[in-house]
């Protein structure tokens, strides 16, 4: 075997590039449980563990640079390495049942954590007691609706993700008979009445509620409490020329209307939507407390659950560690609004490796009692052989 090849296999397959990564890791989640307190849990997974790369930004700069190896980057060089050692060493032993069943266990966990990072979706409906919904949002990401609501019974909507805002770019959609220009997009942004600033500039706004209004970028927030309020200018454009550049936000509560060849249109920044072929209704929401207190003792809620095509139609209790698994989706309690006894929010979750954790813990564990019950039983044989000599 080339020299050069036998050092590729070597390295890959050593115990020291194992211990290695284990550090690393060790580092990665100590690093990260630090910066928890500035960043919160969103940023901390974006930042650390979901990424090949932890960048650092030079103080008064502006500019990061790399620093630490990411938790993608450390994770799939340990699952190769551990992939890499079981495949080069492999041998079935009967002796090494228990260690060899333990690595693969390890090995199915962090597949597992890679296929959460990669498919996972986290959502939320916020609904009050008689409300339906088919959809749910989510708790950070945003997108323009375009919705042609000329039909009193139907509303054609064309959403626009914030991924493609950001690039501001032109869309041309086929429902659509305009090009969507994105002339300015903010991540976070504070937005005030040229009224109560009339030192601070007017956006650049030409139709809707924009032209009244100064907008201020904001640096933007990870933290799990402090949310974003995007804004955005977008500049409708039909084949004649422009119809008019509007400043969209979730700050600006309602959507702002556009009327082009006879049909009217609704311009609105919201928080993306994932729409199900069912819907959830909220029947009665429970919020118990413990006697003299304001702390909460148990909150649970009442819910319709009817697909579209009329297959089923039941009622759920959604409680603390008692969700609902329906088509894919697990619906959790997670809260409730303080200041209205009539909603509830449910976290509403996507996650088709969700067992493999599962799976992979219980094959370590197996594997680890096996061993352990190999090695008892050859100490009481060679006990015995002893005894009986």
């Amino acid at each position: 075997m080339n020299e050069y090849v036998r050092q590729f296999r070597d390295f890959f397959v050593s115990i020291r590039l194992t211990v290695g990564l284990l550090l690393l890791s060790m580092i990665l989640v100590f690093w990260a449980t630090l910066a928890q307190v500035e960043l919160g849990v969103w940023g901390v997974q974006h930042k650390f563990f979901h990424s090949f790369v932890v960048l650092q930004e030079i103080p008064r700069t502006g500019i990061s640079i790399p620093a630490f190896p990411g938790g993608y980057f450390v994770g799939g060089l340990l699952l190769i390495n551990l992939l890499a050692a079981h495949i080069y060493r492999f041998k079935f032993e009967w002796r090494k049942s228990g260690i060899q069943l333990t690595h693969a266990g390890l090995i199915l966990l962090l597949l597992g954590e890679l296929f959460t990072g990669l498919m996972s979706q986290e959502s939320m409906m916020r609904i009050d007691e008689g409300e339906t919904k088919h959809y749910s949002e989510s708790y950070r990401e945003f997108e323009l609706a375009v919705m042609d609501i000329t039909d009193p019974a139907f509303n054609d909507v064309v959403a626009i993700p914030e991924a493609v805002l950001a690039d501001t770019g032109t869309v041309q959609h086929p429902k659509l008979p305009f090009q969507v220009r994105i002339r300015e997009y903010y991540v976070n942004a504070s937005l005030q009445m040229k009224s109560q600033a009339p030192g601070m500039p007017a956006s650049r706004a030409t139709a809707g509620v924009g032209p009244g209004i100064s907008v201020t970028p904001l640096r933007p927030s990870t933290k799990e409490n402090e949310g974003n309020m995007p804004a955005s200018l977008v500049e409708l454009a039909g084949p004649e020329g422009t119809l008019g550049t509007w400043l969209v936000s979730p700050a600006l509560g309602q959507p702002q209307t556009v009327a082009y060849q006879g049909r009217t249109w609704e311009l609105t920044l919201r928080l993306r939507r994932y729409y199900q072929p069912h819907s959830v209704q909220l029947l009665k929401f429970v919020h118990e407390k413990y006697a003299g207190t304001d702390i909460p003792k148990n909150f649970a809620s009442r819910i319709r659950l009817t697909t579209d095509n009329q297959r089923e139609d039941r009622e759920v209790l959604v409680y603390m560690n008692n969700p609902l698994r329906y088509a894919g989706l697990t619906y959790y309690q997670a809260g409730f609004d303080p200041n209205n006894d009539h909603n509830t929010i449910l976290q509403v979750v996507r996650n088709p490796s969700w067992v493999l954790p599962y799976i992979a813990c219980i094959m370590m564990g197996a594997g680890l009692v096996i061993q352990f019950g190999i090695h008892l039983f050859g100490f009481f044989r060679k006990r015995s052989a002893a005894a009986a000599a």
